[in-house]
């Protein structure tokens, strides 16, 4: 909670540090990679920073926490805490690092609003960052420790035992350990950090959710080719899918994620869109392995039957789980887009088509437009908020809750 110094500080001043916090994320990440070009090897990754989305994150993050120590600070915002603090452990994140992130930072603010910042409300926003900071450190710590690891040990080598082409576009990794060290078990649903060095000799990382339940010897994800219009190609998708073969060596996190399947027994509702079917996935697999009884029922979207990535582990799994379903819906359908037992759509997902299970749980996987959308649709027909879970993919963690 802010002290009563700050407050009437930051009530007054967040709209204007709002309006410029763009600006401040932009000469803030230019300033600090000037000082500390070392944060760019195997820490930040660069793809995010060139269009911008790293800075996108940061602004919004920074935003929505102060808004809600002046707004509501009774209820600050856990999920958008959890889900950064999952990330910062699986990239082996460490406690000094928010020093730099604060110089930093701070400097950027002077320097955008200059004289505006007097000593008071510097001091204010000193405040606002820390007590945010000082939470983040706090669920890193019981991260690390739930775990038994540190930044340091976060990672481990592991060897590529399979390449699987499972669409033009998506290859899935089965990958081995390489030593006896204990391998930390992953929860249904979680992801992890791959670092790899790129052509030009710097680590980047990027993270995958992890596709199939552990058997304690492999592990495996799905990588989907990023391609975009007028930018280059993704640079780690495309490294995997055209120079990582089967006897090479990756380097890996330990898994973490905050969207975990909940062990209950109450139905069970998989929605995903895309390359969102891979944390579903995922789920669905740890289902399998538990002998779970429980009802399932597996939604997804794609473009074209043939970009369903995973399609036949899903299938496979479904069909050996008691009682659980799939509906699909595709923008351009084989054979008309229909099924004879009505499993099968045209279009964007609409759950009016489905028959919703009473008192279920959602998680929810995809772009950002389909979650909000889908999460409006079952929170329209009666369901709870707080049944409903989704899974973020790349910077945009605050996204899903804040716009």
């Amino acid at each position: 909670m802010l002290s009563d110094t700050a407050y009437p500080v930051i009530q007054a001043t967040l709209p204007v540090v709002g309006e410029h916090i763009q600006e401040i994320a932009s000469r803030f990440y230019k300033h600090m990679f000037g000082e500390h070009p070392g944060l760019l090897n195997g820490l930040f990754n660069r793809g995010n920073q060139a269009d911008g989305r790293q800075q996108q994150a940061l602004a919004g993050s920074v935003a929505a926490f102060a808004g809600f120590l002046v707004n509501d600070p009774t209820h600050l915002p856990d999920h958008l805490l959890s889900r950064i603090s999952h990330k910062h452990v699986s990239l082996g994140l460490s406690p000094e690092q928010y020093q730099v992130v604060h110089d930093n930072l701070m400097w950027a603010i002077v320097d955008v609003l200059g004289d505006a910042v007097t000593p008071e409300v510097a001091a204010a926003w000193d405040e606002v960052y820390w007590l945010m900071a000082n939470m983040l450190i706090n669920k890193e710590r019981g991260l690390y420790d739930a775990v038994r690891l540190s930044p340091e040990t976060v990672w481990r080598t592991w060897r590529v035992a399979e390449k699987i082409q499972e669409t033009d576009d998506v290859v899935s990794f089965v990958v081995e350990r390489t030593d006896e060290r204990e391998v930390k078990p992953s929860l249904p649903g979680q992801y992890v950090t791959i670092r790899m060095q790129m052509p030009d000799g710097v680590l980047q990382p990027r993270q995958y959710s992890l596709t199939q339940a552990d058997d304690g010897q492999h592990r495996r994800f799905a990588v989907k080719r990023v391609r975009t219009e007028g930018a280059p190609d993704g640079e780690m998708s495309s490294l995997l899918h055209d120079h990582v073969n089967v006897g090479d060596e990756v380097t890996l996190s330990a898994p973490f994620g905050d969207v975990v399947l909940e062990y209950t027994d109450r139905p069970v509702v998989l929605a995903s869109a895309g390359i969102g079917v891979t944390p579903m996935a995922g789920m669905l697999s740890h289902l399998v392995k538990s002998g779970s009884q429980r009802k399932v029922l597996f939604l997804h979207a794609d473009d074209s039957p043939a970009s369903f990535a995973l399609r036949n582990q899903v299938t496979a799994d479904l069909a050996a789980l008691p009682d659980a379903s799939l509906h699909t819906w595709f923008l351009n359908p084989d054979g008309g887009g229909s099924s004879a037992d009505g499993s099968v759509h045209s279009g964007f997902m609409n759950i009016k088509d489905v028959q919703l299970p009473s008192d279920g749980e959602y998680y929810l996987c995809g772009p950002m437009p389909f979650m909000q959308a889908v999460r409006t649709a079952l929170v329209g027909a009666g369901v709870r908020a707080k049944d409903i879970q989704y899974e973020v993919f790349g910077p945009d963690l605050w996204l899903a809750d804040y716009q």
